[in-house]
Order: structure tokens, then C-alpha cells, then sequence
């Protein structure tokens, strides 16, 4: 009988800026996108209004993660912008712990919008953390795998 996968197991996050990993964050949030509809009432049809479709927006993506070893590579794709704006292709993958690949979603012309990094306060013992925000111009085919 073959083992079904569980739809509720945990999943982490992979960030990929043009092929290179950023790493793996425990939360990402934001994926998602809006269409604005403009009304259009036809001259002579009283009871019909036309919705059309204008502006398509994308949200802002956060990912948050303990600290890694790969903050690091965050903070070199950050201080990249400063020496020149290219707007790279991003992936991410949402993957199950070992390793399989739930959802995959492509993004074009991705800049980082802010980096936060761990509060290090030693009267609050918790995890030091770091956050992630990216903004994008639309989605695009996720690639291959």
C-alpha cells in the first residue's frame, strides 16, 4: 500500500535569487496578487454592467527564519543594490522536511525592501530571528526542478 504524503506536515520555505539559495526560512508570507476591475455600463443594456479587468498588483513577500549561517548571503544580496539595481528572477519552493517539493512559484524583477535582523537583548531569551521582505513584478513559470 503506498504511503500517502500529509498535507499538514511542516513546511519550510527556499529562497533562490537567480540560482543562488538565500536558504530556508520557517514562514513566508505575502504570495499573493489582486486584479482591479473597472465597470463599464453599455449604452442601451440596463441590465447588464461589463467588468473588465485593468491593473494586476503584486503584494510584498516577508520570509522569517532563526539566524543561519546564510544570513550572510542575505545581507550580500542587500548590499548588491547598492552598486548597481538589477531586478533578478527569484524561486521559491515550499518543501517538506525531507526534502520533496510541495509548490514551487517563480517571481520577475525581485528587490530586496527591508532586512530586519534579531532583537539581542539578554533580559529576553529568545530565538534570534531575522525578516525578509522582497517586493516583485509579477509571477512567471516556476522552471525547472
Amino acid at each position: 500500500m503506498p504511503q500517502d504524503l500529509d498535507p499538514g506536515s511542516t513546511i519550510f520555505f527556499n529562497l533562490t535569487i537567480d540560482g543562488e539559495s538565500l536558504g530556508n526560512f520557517n514562514s513566508c508570507e505575502g504570495l499573493s496578487s489582486s486584479v482591479e476591475i473597472q465597470q463599464y455600463q453599455e449604452g442601451g443594456n440596463n441590465g447588464f454592467v461589463w467588468q473588465l479587468p485593468s491593473r494586476v498588483t503584486f503584494s510584498n513577500i516577508t520570509f522569517t527564519r532563526p539566524l543561519t549561517p546564510d544570513t550572510s548571503k542575505v545581507a550580500a544580496w542587500i548590499t548588491s543594490i547598492t552598486t548597481g539595481v538589477t531586478r533578478p528572477t527569484a524561486q521559491i519552493a515550499a518543501m517538506r522536511a525531507d526534502g520533496s517539493i510541495v509548490a514551487r512559484w517563480g517571481l520577475i524583477d525581485v528587490l530586496p525592501v527591508s532586512w530586519k535582523g534579531p532583537s539581542l537583548n539578554p533580559e529576553n531569551p529568545a530565538v534570534a530571528t531575522e525578516t525578509l521582505e522582497i517586493t516583485h513584478h509579477g509571477f512567471t513559470d516556476a522552471g525547472a526542478a
